[in-house]
């Protein structure tokens, strides 16, 4: 099992590294670091300033597999390796690298402007968890944990992507020993005096997508008791707030824990592709998480 790892010239932020040295000592693997650097023009015939241009990039990616070295020393007993290849677009040569490899995860960091402890896409990430066939972990800027993975969360919505997400992260709890906690997680406006009939329609509304997130819960827990799992070992939280940055604080978040989202339950296709509603979650999220690409049904009872 293999992690591949984006790791950027210049990075200056071993975040990535972190998470997948984390995620490899609770799921065990080996932690494959590449560097991508832009690619020469490749001419028969390239003249002086076409190889002066590839040494150039040959340098900075030496340059940047010896820091994707020593970052993977810090960590002695994960077993890591770091290389550079050349390419003209980074996601590409990671999705390459992931499939040569059979990875089981590509792990990126944030964008450099992200602030210490968030997650910011950068251009190549959003890209990538809007084609990778496998799953992006995103770790948030400045991540550092000596711990494994303790608890996975999973944002839970109902729906056949939300049941094939279930089913896979109660198979990575599993294996990493984690526990799991089941999220859904309802946005609604501030509630107003129930003067006019559109704000009691309006709280009538709310009140039902909580009815139907606890009775899609109450499947969850009777399909997860069925893959050995029980009170110890499980969590369930409907987490509502005015808009998504409350309602992801109205959880607790712990060093350890990961959160898993699905793709857009309108794509078919068995690749990472976020919604909308994914996107503001990320934006959000105190934790690293990892982006599951949509599957077949599965899992549900």
């Amino acid at each position: 099992m293999t992690y591949v790892v984006g790791y950027g010239p210049h990075n200056n932020d071993r975040s990535a590294i972190e998470l997948a040295c984390q995620l490899a000592r609770s799921v065990p693997g080996d932690v494959r670091a590449i560097s991508v650097v832009p690619q020469g023009w490749g001419t028969p015939a390239a003249g002086g300033t076409d190889r002066e241009f590839e040494a150039w990039a040959a340098g900075e990616g030496e340059l940047s597999a010896a820091e994707a070295r020593d970052d993977l020393a810090q960590h002695p007993t994960i077993e890591g390796s770091a290389v550079w290849v050349s390419d003209r677009s980074v996601p590409h040569a990671l999705l390459e690298e992931a499939a040569r490899s059979d990875a089981w995860m590509l792990v990126v960091g944030s964008s450099s402007d992200a602030e210490p402890g968030r997650i910011r896409l950068s251009s190549k990430t959003d890209r990538l968890v809007h084609s990778s066939p496998v799953p992006v972990a995103i770790a948030p800027r400045s991540y550092r944990t000596d711990r494994p993975v303790t608890r996975v969360t999973v944002g839970f919505r109902d729906d056949d992507a939300s049941w094939s997400l279930l089913a896979r992260v109660a198979d990575i709890c599993h294996r990493a020993s984690a526990h799991l906690r089941v999220a859904t997680f309802v946005v609604a406006p501030p509630r107003r005096p129930v003067t006019a009939r559109s704000s009691h329609t309006e709280t009538q509304v709310i009140d039902l997508w909580k009815a139907q997130a606890a009775n899609a819960q109450r499947e969850a827990k009777t399909y997860l008791d069925s893959q050995g799992f029980d009170e110890s070992s499980l969590e369930f939280a409907i987490a509502e707030g005015p808009d998504w940055a409350r309602a992801i604080r109205m959880l607790d978040w712990e060093d350890g824990d990961i959160l898993a989202i699905g793709s857009s339950a309108t794509h078919p296709v068995a690749r990472v592709f976020l919604g909308s509603s994914a996107t503001k979650i990320i934006r959000y999220a105190p934790v690293p998480v990892v982006a599951v690409p949509g599957a077949a049904t599965e899992g549900r009872a």
